[in-house]
């Protein structure tokens, strides 16, 4: 039975950030939020814990932990003990327990920009140096995609006099998509193994998988990769659930995990009870089929951006996103050129409202680009587009 992914739902009269930020006539592109209904599975373990009527405290454990490792089972053929899983309140909240738990003040943690904003931040709250390995991006036309470059990656390590204790991955990577490959993780693993650093991969998006991409959960490439890695993943983004706020961290290092629990405990990110309702229901394997015709909406999407970009945008370029349903567009040439004046997501805000995430907060190399979610109908992905095509056109 074919997914309805095409009706437009008005969120404007819900609490949603997203919606409710920007002025009415202004059209949102922007937080990684999906405007599409979450699966009926879920919406109905969720109406019946409502109806149940009784909204106590609830106990993290066994049933959840349980559902959480047979999907790594049967999506990787990752055997994960269930004691090694630890509910956190959402990613975020999972690799600043990681940092607090790894490093001291003073420690390197290392990434890669442009990334996930909330990455390039810890160093603000947790006292720890921030040490960067800055993508390579590489054009061809209007497209463009990111390498590693190996020498700076390896040269990162323990830069700026402080010893790095933490790399923190982003895998499929926000914002420019890219699945990394098997051979590269590998050499990233071993260098970490090599820098006596724990690797703590955010995975979030690693099941909205598009045109058939694989991935690689970092932890499964070896034994001694998996005793130095925390994995980060969630049903939140998959499944159009973040704002109940519930991830889980893989830890199978038994002194990790001590220490990580630590951490959680400190911090108190206790998951709430419908959180884990939805996460129940979501990683149970009912809600499957649902994404699997979400997969290929978002692919479809995906095209339609790129080719809007390559057909009516010319000076902009953009990813293909192996995975996510978030594109990356460069408006440098545009900013140089005059066709654009100033910070491109203001200029498209204020000339044409529509509402995109300021490439800049991603750090290093995100200057002058934009994020744009294309997780929407293909009515309003069409709409927003066309804004952008006529803002710049008109100046």
């Amino acid at each position: 039975m074919p997914f309805d992914f095409d009706s437009v739902i008005d969120r404007r009269n819900s609490n949603s950030i997203k919606w409710k930020l920007f002025d009415a006539d202004t059209l949102p592109m922007w937080v990684a939020d999906m405007d599409f209904k979450t699966p009926e599975p879920v919406q109905a373990a969720l109406r019946s814990a409502v109806e149940h009527g009784v909204f106590g405290y609830d106990l993290l454990g066994q049933p959840l932990n349980q559902t959480v490792a047979a999907r790594m089972k049967k999506l990787y053929n990752w055997d994960v003990d269930e004691d090694s899983i630890i509910p956190v309140t959402g990613l975020v909240s999972g690799f600043y327990a990681a940092a607090s738990s790894i490093c001291q003040p003073g420690d390197g943690y290392l990434i890669q920009p442009p990334v996930y904003m909330p990455f390039n931040d810890i160093q603000k709250h947790l006292g720890v140096i921030r040490q960067e390995a800055q993508l390579t991006r590489v054009t061809a036309g209007n497209r463009m995609h990111y390498e590693i470059e190996w020498e700076g990656f390896e040269k990162a390590f323990h830069s700026g006099g402080s010893k790095t204790r933490m790399f923190l991955l982003c895998n499929p990577h926000n914002p420019t998509g890219q699945v990394y490959s098997r051979q590269d993780l590998t050499k990233m693993a071993e260098l970490c193994l090599k820098n006596q650093a724990v690797v703590v991969s955010d995975e979030i998006h690693s099941e909205l998988l598009l045109d058939g991409s694989n991935h690689t959960p970092i932890a499964t490439l070896s034994p001694e990769i998996e005793q130095r890695s925390i994995t980060l993943i969630a049903p939140s983004k998959t499944f159009n659930i973040a704002g109940l706020f519930c991830g889980f961290a893989i830890i199978p290092n038994a002194e990790l995990r001590e220490n990580y629990k630590t951490a959680v405990a400190r911090m108190t990110l206790h998951v709430s009870g419908m959180a884990q309702v939805a996460a129940q229901k979501a990683f149970s394997g009912e809600c499957d089929g649902w994404l699997a015709e979400l997969l290929e909406y978002l692919t479809a999407n995906r095209n339609f951006v790129v080719d809007f970009v390559e057909k009516n945008l010319p000076g902009v370029k953009v990813t293909v996103p192996d995975a996510t349903y978030l594109a990356w567009l460069d408006f440098n040439e545009l900013v140089k050129n005059g066709a654009i004046t100033g910070n491109p997501s203001k200029f498209l805000l204020e000339k044409g409202h529509v509402a995109l995430n300021d490439g800049a907060a991603f750090g290093t190399g995100g200057e002058n680009f934009i994020r744009l979610n294309f997780g929407c109908p293909r009515e309003l992905l069409m709409d927003g587009l066309n804004r952008i095509k006529s803002t710049v056109g008109n100046h």
